[in-house]
């Protein structure tokens, strides 16, 4: 017997990682796949990183990230979690993707226990596979919160716990509350909290999101990962960072280094500008993803065998339906009739019988993409 050319990593993420790899498709499928936003970078970030480059930011950076936008996100953290974070404790990376793998990486060894809320992001899985550990779903409730009597039969022995708010991809944003009592329940078996909230300026109805940061008791415990890709339009760019405590920041520092090396120096600088614009940038996207979050929401409830709940946050519309055929099936005969739309078994076993579906895409797309998966159910009932 041949002895695989492929490391033990590959190995499991070749056989439990459902997460796409390449491109995403081009041409004629209407693309309501991917969380992409369709709004153009705003002109002030594009023209910093043009000053940028004419004023010589094309070397090497810094390994731990530009200290002028470090600083500027220890701020933010700050007054986010009401208690100082130093630059010390953030760490600059190549959008959350590198954030949340690096975070996993330091804190998980093979064998761990990863409790993953279901359905969940499915990098999130990824990237326990890669560290050796064990993913393991804990599902949400019937409204898409926190199902706290299943995570505590799930935490003794788990190493650490991953968290997207809002929720990707069902869109719930978590309240104070419940993360308050899903904290005192990781503080009692000493678990890393790992906290991507990427879509954190997506929040929807006027509601009030409540940050990891701003929770005390995981202070010591919690690794929060952060992206300008979504809030500024920047998925391009590839600029993000994390915060965590002294106890944890030097080993999340170290893999991503091992990995990455520093983030291009230049759109760090571009960066700045963004994370200093405020809300001014990210008020008009939010608006038009508010709308276009309801247009889908009504669009799905008018079609035969599909249903919806109303997302709270976030950038997709997970939408069940209602017949046996298994959802990567399901997607592959979507993409057929002209529309390409996420499995939602990508995201868990929990997500079973829905297709996710992004709010980001044009409205034109939109409309076509619906259309056609309208067409679909109505055509094959």
């Amino acid at each position: 017997m041949s002895r695989s050319l492929h490391s033990d990593a590959v190995l499991r993420l070749t056989a439990g990682s459902l997460r796409p790899a390449g491109s995403p498709p081009q041409g004629a499928p209407a693309l309501l796949g991917v969380g992409e936003p369709d709004f153009p970078t705003p002109e002030p970030i594009v023209r910093a990183a043009q000053e940028a480059l004419a004023a010589g930011w094309t070397h090497y950076g810094d390994l731990n990230g530009d200290p002028e936008l470090r600083a500027l996100a220890a701020h933010l953290a700050s007054d986010a979690a009401g208690a100082p974070y130093r630059p010390e404790q953030v760490l600059v990376t190549n959008g959350a993707t590198s954030a949340v793998s690096a975070a996993v990486s330091s804190v998980v060894s093979p064998g761990d226990r990863v409790i993953l809320l279901d359905p969940s992001y499915s990098l999130f899985s990824s990237a326990v596979l890669t560290a050796g550990g064990e993913p393991v779903y804990v599902a949400l409730d019937d409204t898409g919160h926190l199902d706290l009597e299943r995570i505590a039969a799930a935490l003794p022995d788990a190493k650490a716990l991953i968290m997207v708010n809002p929720a990707n991809p069902v869109g719930t944003v978590f309240t104070r509350t419940e993360l308050e009592a899903l904290a005192e329940l990781t503080r009692r078996h000493g678990t890393v909290v790992i906290a991507d909230e990427v879509c954190d300026h997506f929040v929807f109805d006027d509601r009030v999101f409540t940050s990891a940061l701003a929770v005390g008791a995981w202070r010591d415990r919690l690794i929060y990962c952060q992206s300008l890709s979504k809030t500024y339009a920047m998925t391009g760019w590839r600029v993000g960072y994390l915060v965590a405590p002294t106890s944890l920041i030097d080993g999340v520092r170290m893999l991503h280094r091992t990995f990455l090396g520093a983030v291009n120096a230049a759109s760090q600088r571009a960066a700045i500008v963004a994370l200093e614009s405020g809300d001014a940038f990210v008020k008009p996207m939010r608006e038009s993803y508010q709308e276009r979050r309801d247009y889908i929401v009504r669009r799905v409830h008018a079609m035969p065998e599909l249903t919806a709940r109303t997302p709270e946050g976030g950038f997709f519309v997970l939408a069940r339906y209602d017949r046996d055929t298994p959802s990567l099936e399901l997607t592959q005969r979507l993409k057929e009739h002209g529309v390409v739309v996420r499995p939602g078994r990508e995201f868990g076993p929990a997500g079973e019988h829905h297709l996710r579906i992004s709010i980001a895409a044009p409205q034109d797309v939109l409309t076509a993409g619906l259309d056609r998966i309208e067409h679909y159910f109505r055509g094959t009932r």
